[in-house]
This record gives structure tokens, sequence and C-alpha cells, in this order.
């Protein structure tokens, strides 16, 4: 099949070389000449794990292109999908802007029936839009091309997003005609051969589905924060809430892990977007409020204990920071909580000396020489008055502790992932305080 992916952001590059991988001719399209230069030299514009070197392998092997030429790339494709932004508005919808003006120049340029595919994030009803942007483009052309309009969420984790797509847990695809679900089963049929379900439904359902689906992650965790800050108060530990309702099938125990809040590129649009899309249909999402509430909370919590433990006087003092994505195996910075705790300590006078293992080139991107960059983990606590766990890199949860006790001004630790245990930080003398628990302060045991 020949396959054309419009954007060569996370979703259109993971979704183009994961189709080139089983055997498709794909050709990415991008409208930035640089991103298409580098990315036939297999230079990416994310970090993903896996992906550079699918990319790499593919376009050696002839079966991946890339290309800022739409219409002659989208010429004799079965499948063009539309994997371009949609950026949240001031007022939280999803900009549509970009996915429209795909669709005009699919219209304007397109030579033979395909299905149009929405693989971006949108709203109910942009289905619609696209087919009627095209259908205009058509009649000015006098060119009646019949085509197809079908809405195929993407479920992608970022960090594990290879896997998320060759072996999936289900893949749901909006269509509104048996031709276009021909050639969708075709497009997934190598993806199925391990009994991975693929579901079909109508288009609206489709893209309600990933609205769904992130929305209602993001209760889970907010939910969870919630419960820690209480338990907090009562004296209980959430860790062990976490495992007495994790037990449970019908709750389960994924996304029940308090943290610092959610970041990333979908939780944070995607809920803001279901809540404007109910205001504009007459309709309340009062949980789905509430869950951004406590998320836009939760990401000062750390900040605050910061500040209270230190009673008001932090300015001046330096404080280290290991994590800066808002997940880790990922770059991506948008939204992280991070973000959120570097400005408060920056508005309150204080030093930071951060790390992390991938996003330091996009961090200073971000936030250019407000902060300091550490050569690594170690470097980062150099006269550190404290450290703060912002993202839960593996290589961070069993560091040396002897190294950081001599390294730091003081033994204190605010963790924001809950990665160590605290009676282990409590023999090894540290001060610490983590979420939805009960703080540790300094034992008498001291470190040789």
């Amino acid at each position: 099949m020949k396959i054309a992916v419009i954007g060569t952001g996370y979703v259109g590059l993971v979704t183009g070389t994961c189709l080139a991988e089983v055997g498709m001719e794909v050709t990415c399209i991008d409208i930035d000449q640089r991103k298409i230069d580098n990315l036939k030299l297999g230079i990416l514009p994310i970090y993903e794990p896996g992906l550079e070197e699918m990319v790499v392998r593919n376009t050696s092997k002839n079966r991946l292109y890339f290309s800022t030429d739409l219409a002659e790339s989208i010429k004799g494709a079965d499948v063009a999908f539309i994997a371009v932004g949609t950026p949240p508005d001031g007022d939280g919808s999803a900009d549509l802007k970009h996915v429209i003006a795909v669709a005009r120049a699919i219209g304007r340029s397109m030579n033979n029936y395909m299905v149009i595919v929405t693989k971006s994030t949108v709203p109910v009803g942009t289905a619609r839009k696209v087919r009627a942007a095209i259908e205009e483009e058509l009649q000015i052309r006098e060119m009646p091309f019949d085509f197809d309009v079908a809405s195929n969420p993407e479920f992608l984790k970022e960090g594990a997003a290879i896997d998320d797509f060759l072996k999936p847990d289900r893949i749901v695809v909006g269509i509104e005609s048996e031709r276009a679900e021909e050639i969708m089963q075709r497009v997934y049929k190598p993806f199925l051969l391990n009994g991975h379900p693929i579901i079909f439904m109508d288009i609206p359902s489709a893209e309600m589905t990933k609205y769904a689906a992130n929305s209602m992650l993001a209760t889970k965790i907010s939910f969870m924060n919630d419960i820690a800050n209480l338990c907090e108060i009562m004296g209980a530990d959430v860790n062990m809430v976490r495992k007495g309702i994790g037990s449970d099938a019908r709750i389960g125990n994924k996304f029940i892990y308090p943290g610092i809040g959610y970041g990333g590129s979908c939780f944070p649009k995607d809920v803001k977007a279901l809540i404007k899309t109910a205001c504009d249909n007459g309709y309340e999402m009062k949980i789905l409020k509430s869950v951004e509430a406590v998320n836009e909370n939760q990401k000062n919590v750390l900040f605050n204990k910061v500040y209270k433990h230190f009673q008001g006087d932090i300015a001046g003092k330096t404080f280290a920071l290991w994590g800066l994505s808002f997940k880790p195996k990922t770059d991506d910075m948008r939204e992280a909580p991070s973000l959120t705790i570097i400005d408060r300590l920056l508005e309150a006078g204080c030093h930071v000396k951060a790390y992390d293992p991938v996003a330091m080139k996009e961090a200073h991107h971000i936030l250019g020489d407000k902060i300091t960059y550490a050569n690594d983990q170690y470097d980062a606590l150099i006269d550190a008055d404290a450290l703060l766990i912002v993202t839960e890199w593996p290589e961070f949860r069993s560091p040396n502790f002897n190294v950081l006790s001599k390294l730091m001004k003081d033994r204190i630790i605010f963790d924001g992932r809950n990665i160590y245990d605290i009676k282990q930080m409590q023999e090894a003398g540290f001060t610490y305080y983590g979420i939805g628990v009960k703080p540790q302060y300094h034992s008498t045991v001291d470190i040789a």
C-alpha cells in the first residue's frame, strides 16, 4: 500500500515509520524544509526510544521517504493520514486551522480515490469539516474525485510509542463506508496477527473515544493526588492505600501513582478541549473541571513542601532538580510540572541546578539561562540545600546516597514521585518528604 502522512511531529513520525516497518511505502510530509532535510539524514526532531534506528533502517530500505511536496507525495496514495498539531486556543478549544489547511491542500492536489484519515486529536465534528474543505477545493477544480474520510485516533504513550503502535491494545477507526473500512482493515492487518482488536465505529464516536480515554486517565491521576494530599493530613500512607485499591480488578493498578501532576502534549490539552466542547453544547463537565483544578494545584505541592520546611527562608538557596521532562523516556516538556516548580523557585529568589538524561536541550530552549544545567545527576547536587525529584527516570532510583550526603549542604530530599523508601531514607540520615506520606526527619544515624 502507498501511504502519505502529513505532519512529522510525534504522532506523524511514529505512524509513518511503523507503517514502513511492516513493508508499506510511506512518505512523511512537512512544510518545514529543515526538518525534512534532517530526517533524510536520520536526525529526528523528537526523542523516542528506538525511533531513530527504525527511521534510518526504513529509509535505507526505500520504504520511508520525506518530502515537503504534498501534491507530489499524495499521488496514487491509498491513504493520507493528517497528523498535524491541534494546539489549544485561549479558551481551551482545539485549534483546527492546521488540520483544515491540510484538508484543503489535499483537495487541491488529489488525483485518485483515497481515504483521508484524521490521526490528530480532534473534537467531534472535525471529520465533517475536513470533508467539506476537500469537497470545496474539488468543486473549484471541477474534479469530482470520490474519497472517504475516517477518524483513527492514536493511543501512543511517549517513551513507549513504538511498542504501542506495533502491539496495540486496540485500534479505533471511525468510518462511513464499507470501502473505507476495507482499506483501513488492509492498513492495520499486519498489526492484528497477534489478536489485537480493531474496532470500527461511526466517526463521531471515534473522535470522542480519544478524548474520553485521556480524560479518564487524567481523572485517575488527579483522584489519586487528591487522596494523597488527604493521606498526609490524616496520617495515612498513600502507598499502602494505592496497593489496597489497586488490587481491585474494577479499579486496577495503573495510573493510581500519586505525584506532582500530569503534563505532556495530551492530557492537559484534551481535558481542556473536552470541557470546552461540552460547554459549547450546553453541558458542564463538572468532574473534568475538578480534575483540571486538582492537577494545577498538584504542580505546586513540591514547592509548598520546600517553602514550609525552610519556613519561607529560601531566597538565595540552591536547589537541585532531578528530571525536567514531564515523564521518563521523552524530552517533552510541554506542561511539565518541572516548569511550574522552577518558576516558583526563581520567583522566590532561589538558584536552580537541574539535570535530565535527555531533556537538557529542550529545557535550555524553553528556560534559556534562567537556571544552571548540570553535567550529570551528581553534579547537580554540589552545594545544594536540597534535592527535588521531579521526573522518575530509572537512573535516579538507586543513587549512591553516600555521595549525595557528601555533595549536598544538607541531607534533604523532596521526592515528587515517591521513588524512595521512607525507612531507608531515615536510616541513611536524610530528611525526606514524599507525596501522600508522613515526612521522615533526620535520624541519629550517620554515614561514614
